[in-house]
């Protein structure tokens, strides 16, 4: 049973590497959607430790993304040394972050973000919560939109560009590369490290969903007055939970920064994070592989539908707007997904289900 596992993962694991390989044939659009479903992934992930795991329904996730990605736009670009002299003078070409660095910080930037924003919201629960945090993002995109004055440091609504790329050990990902007479593009470089980061963060959660604090975390969620009776300190685990599932908010939209060389506060509304919290809801709650299909899903299904929404506006001559049926479509499945199946597509096993049966 357990080499019939083993040939599964590295079957599953030589399918993932070959996969950009593959799609890179049918043209770069293709690969980049599959960068951008996996960038979604790692939100998911992310938004599944504080929704998932502690049952604390977040519904301003983007501002961790958004932080995330103008961290990294300040600090790999020209922008600060163009805005303030004093800068200049100490850095006149602005400041090119390496990647090794630029990871952990974004992780503990936005980790802060999320424990600041949960020290106030530590009583509330279910709909008051999600208010409140829906605000908190709505909050973020604003000063996003608006820091431009009267010091300019987001540039507001007109963003930031010409953000470096990602070097790793003198590997440009920006730029095509020839290996062994292949010539690979450079969204399938950036594919490569998506999937990395995304492996890595599916171990944190893996090893985080069966620990002490995995498990506490289950117990605020089913009934929080009886875990704090057992001697759960249910402050600083939620604390905890909001700080954890930010940083891969946070390293997630870093990543989006530096694989777009473009940021603006259009990028974080409100709808990406009602689609963050679709992903996780549709995927199964609480569950890992429910909660990548989740994401896949929904972040790859506008690109398809819109091979689909083509044809059917020029059947109606035009009447019926592309993306205002792309999004009809999306709509549409997510219903009949969910009355089809409420617990998700791939929900987490009842408790006791998958215990051995004993005679």
């Amino acid at each position: 049973m357990n080499s019939k596992k083993t040939v599964q993962w590295i079957l599953g694991g030589l399918a993932l590497l070959a996969l950009p390989l593959v799609l890179q044939y049918f043209g770069n659009a293709w690969v980049r959607i599959a960068d951008l479903a996996l960038l979604y992934v790692l939100l998911a992930l992310g938004l599944n430790v504080v929704v998932g795991y502690a049952g604390l329904l977040d519904l301003g996730y983007v501002a961790f993304y958004a932080v995330g990605a103008y961290m990294f736009a300040l600090m790999a670009s020209p922008h600060l040394a163009e805005t303030f002299e004093g800068f200049a003078a100490m850095f006149p070409d602005g400041l090119h972050t390496s990647i090794w660095l630029v990871i952990p910080l974004a992780a503990l930037l936005a980790a802060i973000t999320g424990i600041l924003l949960g020290i106030p919201v530590l009583k509330l629960r279910g709909d008051y919560l999600a208010i409140v945090t829906l605000g908190f993002g709505e909050i973020i995109r604003i000063f996003m939109n608006n820091l431009d004055q009267p010091v300019n440091i987001t540039n507001g609504p007109k963003g930031i560009g010409q953000i470096d790329s990602v070097k790793i050990l003198g590997l440009d990902l920006a730029k095509r590369q020839e290996i062994f007479g292949y010539d690979i593009s450079s969204v399938t470089l950036y594919y490569y490290l998506f999937l990395f980061l995304v492996l890595v963060s599916i171990v944190i959660c893996w090893r985080l969903q069966d620990s002490r604090i995995g498990r506490a975390w289950m117990a605020i969620r089913e009934d929080e007055i009886a875990a704090k009776a057992m001697g759960i300190n249910t402050r600083n685990m939620k604390l905890l939970a909001f700080g954890m599932g930010a940083s891969f908010g946070g390293v997630s939209g870093a990543m989006f920064a530096a694989f777009q060389g473009f940021v603006s506060p259009e990028s974080f509304s409100l709808m990406e994070s009602i689609m963050i919290v679709a992903m996780v809801v549709l995927g199964g709650l609480g569950h890992l592989p429910g909660v990548i299909l989740g994401a896949v899903l929904l972040s790859a299904l506008p690109e398809v539908l819109r091979y689909v929404a083509g044809p059917l506006q020029q059947m109606t001559d035009g009447r019926l707007d592309a993306s205002i049926l792309r999004q009809l479509l999306i709509a549409l499945a997510m219903i009949v997904i969910m009355l089809m199946r409420p617990r998700g597509l791939w929900p987490s096993p009842e408790h006791g289900k998958n215990l051995p049966h004993q005679s």
